[in-house]
């Protein structure tokens, strides 16, 4: 339930309710008594998110998550590239070593 806010047009009275929202506008003041009351226009509430799971790449595109996933594919592969060269090169002391 939302907490609006109201002021009185006669005495300057201001205070906030908090009311349903099917609930009809106050009319009567309850400090003077006059119906002279007006519901004043909030910014609103913020949306407050609770717990884990709301993170902004939750909901990303599917072009965008293909891209990602592509991305992600040829990264591995070039890292395996690299790390079977490293192996198939001998290191120079080992050359040495079968030279002996």
């Amino acid at each position: 339930m939302p907490t609006y806010d109201y002021v009185c047009r006669a005495c300057n009275h201001a205070f906030e309710i908090f009311q349903s929202m099917t609930e009809g506008v106050k009319r009567k003041c309850p400090e003077c008594g006059k119906l002279r009351l007006e519901r004043l226009i909030g910014t609103g509430g913020a949306i407050l998110f609770k717990g884990g799971g709301f993170y902004e790449t939750d909901y990303r595109s599917k072009s965008y998550t293909e891209g990602k996933d592509a991305d992600k594919k040829q990264a591995d592969s070039s890292q395996k590239k690299t790390a079977s060269d490293k192996k198939a090169a001998p290191d120079k002391k080992d050359k040495k070593k079968k030279a002996d």
